[in-house]
């Protein structure tokens, strides 16, 4: 089989990524650091079906991108240059983004801490037996590790944080790392933007509930609606707090004057003589018991009826058939 040269191969993956633009609408464009060839297989066999995984420089994927857009009038497609930085593959999916992302994020696999790496995490070294022989403190003395001996091997007494976060890993801290056997960092494939349909977000946006939207959408009106009520301009979230507000105005005014409206009336008499208003209130709060009342009543009475129709007329008789 005749091998494919450089320029075939390019002109073969061009046409692959034009045919996923125009088949998918959907991309995801995850970071693609320390991820080996074949974790990176197990992920595209775990997507297979709905997704479809596409590696590749990013200077052939910003050609091929831009060259797409200029042939189909698609201007949507070049919201996806500025995010073909760094190390990165596209994830094609027709499936539901947020479970394509989680379908990812399960591919992790752990790894050893490499001198020279710049560490994702925090690496603490639990207080335990180490399992290593006296000769070995040397390691933890370096490293400034409190330890003691104890049945004949190390131990280490307090927690240590040995490499934090955005830091270089030595040589000394890989070193005691691998004679611990740990592997305190994972890798795989990230998601950094999201695209949809012409549309870029952050992946962050997948992780919103329907009650958060709710939540967004209530803050959203509630600015909206203060805006409103201090420039005075109306709008259908203000416009109910406006006409309490002129109602209130309204109302001081007709107390403080002679002006009266029919809204009015009530609340002057009941600043005039407050005792009708403590009837007012006695009288709702009797309507409210004696909805109660009348329903027991009704009760009350229904059993009445209930146990009069037990005892039965036999004709005048009794029920031994005396007159």
């Amino acid at each position: 089989m005749v091998k494919a040269t450089k320029a075939e191969k390019k002109i073969a993956y061009d046409a692959k990524l034009c045919q996923l633009i125009d088949e998918f609408t959907q991309i995801l464009v995850v970071a693609a650091d320390n991820v080996g060839s074949t974790q990176l297989q197990n992920i595209r066999k775990g997507l297979r079906g709905d997704s479809v995984v596409l590696m590749g420089k990013n200077t052939m994927m910003k050609r091929s991108v831009k060259i797409h857009a200029e042939n189909t009038g698609n201007t949507g497609i070049l919201n996806l240059m500025p995010l073909l930085q760094g190390n990165v593959g596209l994830i094609f999916t027709k499936g539901d983004l947020k479970e394509v992302s989680e379908e990812v994020a399960k591919y992790k696999v752990g790894a050893p801490a490499r001198v020279g790496l710049v560490a994702p995490i925090d690496v603490v070294v639990q207080p335990g037996n180490t399992g290593l022989d006296p000769s070995q403190t040397s390691f933890f003395q370096v490293l400034n590790i409190p330890t003691k001996i104890n049945k004949g091997t190390v131990e280490i007494i307090t927690p240590v944080e040995l490499i934090k976060q955005g830091d270089k890993v030595g040589s000394s801290e890989a070193a005691l790392l691998a004679k611990l056997g740990i592997r305190p960092f994972s890798y795989g494939l990230v998601v950094q933007s999201v695209y949809d349909n012409g549309s870029v977000f952050s992946p962050e946006v997948l992780d919103l509930t329907e009650d958060d939207l709710v939540q967004k959408f209530a803050a959203g009106i509630s600015m909206v609606t203060s805006l409103a009520l201090a420039i005075s301009y109306p709008t259908l979230a203000a416009a109910p707090h406006m006409f309490i507000n002129a109602y209130k105005n309204a109302l001081a005014i007709s107390i403080a004057t002679e002006y009266t409206f029919p809204q009015a009336e009530k609340v002057k008499e009941y600043l005039k003589d407050p005792s009708k208003f403590a009837v007012a209130v006695a009288a709702v709060s009797a309507d409210a018991g004696g909805g109660a009342s009348a329903g027991a009543a009704k009760v009350e009475e229904k059993k009445e009826v209930v146990e009069e129709s037990d005892e039965e007329d036999y004709g005048g008789f009794d029920m031994f058939g005396d007159e």
